[in-house]
């Protein structure tokens, strides 16, 4: 499992465990999994799709960042 915390400038907007996150990368959609390489990237508008508890989930962002190290998921948006 690998912890995913969703943040905009006003408010925390997810914090939980996951078992993917596919997020919406400037070059293009990309998929973060279990003992993925640590990276930092720039995100652009799209969609943020989750699983978390065999469920997906989805979140609707304008821009943001997102650092993955250790199983740990921070992303920064605009809404």
């Amino acid at each position: 499992m690998m912890t995913l915390q969703i943040y905009s400038p006003e408010e925390t907007l997810v914090e939980t465990t996951v078992e993917s996150v596919t997020l919406p990368g400037v070059l293009g959609s990309f998929q973060v999994l279990k003992g993925h390489a640590a990276l930092i990237s720039a995100l652009e508008k799209g969609t943020v799709r989750y699983v978390s508890g065999g469920e997906t989930h989805t979140l609707e962002i304008a821009s943001g960042f997102v650092k993955v190290e250790d199983d740990e998921i921070a992303v920064c948006v605009e809404k």
